[in-house]
């Protein structure tokens, strides 16, 4: 194939984009942009707000990402297939991600269905800023210091599951919490870790909010929304401040 695939890691703050990931969007014919059925906007495109791209480029994408294993898979499948055949005319594709290309992105699925498709296509991968990164750099959290264990965790569904991970780690970054929040809570507040912890909700958006310590936590907040990442540090370790 004489076209070029590219998947690009936008982060989740605007302007996060690395220079090499830039340099591949601006000589791209076609870029990608997916956007939830829910949702009005691209949020993915939403990172590059301020920059200057030809709009004729882009091509919106929408997806549901429901859990349905098989129905992801064929949405996958035909979106490579039409990259497939943009490649094999010769085009530079540009697909873009929220947050990191290969830490819990949805890229994974486009990049396996195009390795079925089109084994042999150039692609080169771009990585992006993750979502717990950026909230601990926006917090002022440290994601680790010399030898702590440090873990990446998607909010369980069993508090006692949470509750060992937890104990077994000096640091965890716990992601897509969804309606587990006010439990999380509870096993927080009965660990006596809140004011070790940190939240950043949704993260790049307007609506963005930083809470160092959850002793007072707001009330009416019930769950943190889209890109949110909770941070937690046990009692025993550094405070931050």
């Amino acid at each position: 194939m004489s076209g070029h695939f590219y998947g690009v890691g936008v982060g989740v703050t605007p302007g996060s984009l690395s220079v090499a990931a830039w340099r591949a969007l601006q000589s791209a014919d076609l870029i990608y942009a997916p956007r939830s059925k829910v949702s009005g906007t691209s949020v993915a495109l939403a990172m590059l707000d301020g920059l200057e791209l030809d709009a004729s480029k882009i091509r919106e994408v929408e997806f549901n990402m429901d859990g349905d294993g098989p129905r992801l898979k064929s949405f996958y499948l035909q979106l490579a297939q039409k990259i497939a055949a943009e490649l094999e005319a010769g085009k530079r594709v540009a697909y873009l991600t929220i947050g990191d290309s290969m830490t819990y992105s949805t890229y994974g699925y486009l990049l396996y269905a195009l390795r079925e498709v089109a084994p042999d296509a150039p692609r080169t991968t771009f990585p992006g800023m993750t979502s717990y990164a950026t909230a601990a750099s926006l917090l002022e959290f440290s994601l680790g210091e010399e030898k702590e264990r440090t873990l990446v965790l998607p909010c369980p569904d069993d508090m006692e599951a949470l509750r060992r991970e937890i104990e077994a780690h000096e640091v965890v970054a716990l992601m897509k919490i969804g309606h587990r929040f006010p439990e999380v809570l509870a096993l927080l507040r009965d660990m006596n870790l809140l004011e070790y912890c940190a939240l950043a909700s949704r993260l790049g958006l307007p609506e963005q909010r930083l809470l160092h310590g959850l002793n007072d936590f707001p009330q009416g907040f019930e769950r943190p929304g889209y890109l949110s990442v909770l941070l937690i540090r046990k009692a025993n370790e550094r405070r931050f401040t």
